[in-house]
């Protein structure tokens, strides 16, 4: 009664990339700093995406918008009952041009936080020809689920999260 036990041993897995630009996803959706909260809501949502880096004027990468950002912010921010009562007339619901607007029609107040407000001001980032070892390393170093990757001018040309990474994990030849 001399049976073998058989372990079955994975196969070990090898990163199949050499840098930051066979990792990276090029071209990544972002916002501009100016964007309202509900614009960069809309981004997040539309994208199915969790975070945005968040971009000035020149293209240069200023900061990210999450949608952990965006929770708190609704959370700590404070609306306060009005003086008075906020009631309309039928007569001033109708637009500039005169247009009385169809039954139903209700006054909106609008959020007009912008993203730089509540973006997190940091923007972690490695350049196209950094090693993915590194970025890997930077990553797990940094606590982070994303690094964004920039061309020698500081342009934003792409993004690296961990499912990228897992997506070029393959397994190791014999």
């Amino acid at each position: 009664m001399n049976k073998l036990l058989q372990i079955q041993v994975p196969p070990r897995v090898v990163l199949d990339a050499e840098t930051a630009a066979d990792l990276m996803t090029a071209n990544p959706i972002s916002i501009r700093s100016h964007a309202t909260v509900r614009e960069a809501v809309a981004l997040l949502i539309d994208r199915g995406i969790s975070a945005a880096p968040v971009i000035d004027d020149a293209g240069l990468p200023v900061g990210v918008i999450s949608q952990s950002d965006i929770l708190v912010h609704n959370r700590e921010r404070v609306e306060h009952v009005p003086a008075r009562a906020e009631f309309f007339h039928r007569s001033d619901l109708s637009t500039a041009s005169g247009e009385v607007l169809p039954r139903g029609f209700q006054v909106e107040k609008v959020d007009r936080t912008r993203v730089h407000e509540l973006m997190t001001p940091m923007v972690f980032s490695v350049p196209l020809k950094a090693p993915a070892w590194r970025v890997v390393q930077e990553m797990l170093a940094l606590k982070v689920h994303r690094l964004f990757v920039v061309d020698d001018q500081g342009v934003l040309v792409g993004v690296i999260s961990a499912l990228d990474i897992l997506r070029k994990l393959r397994p190791e030849e014999p």
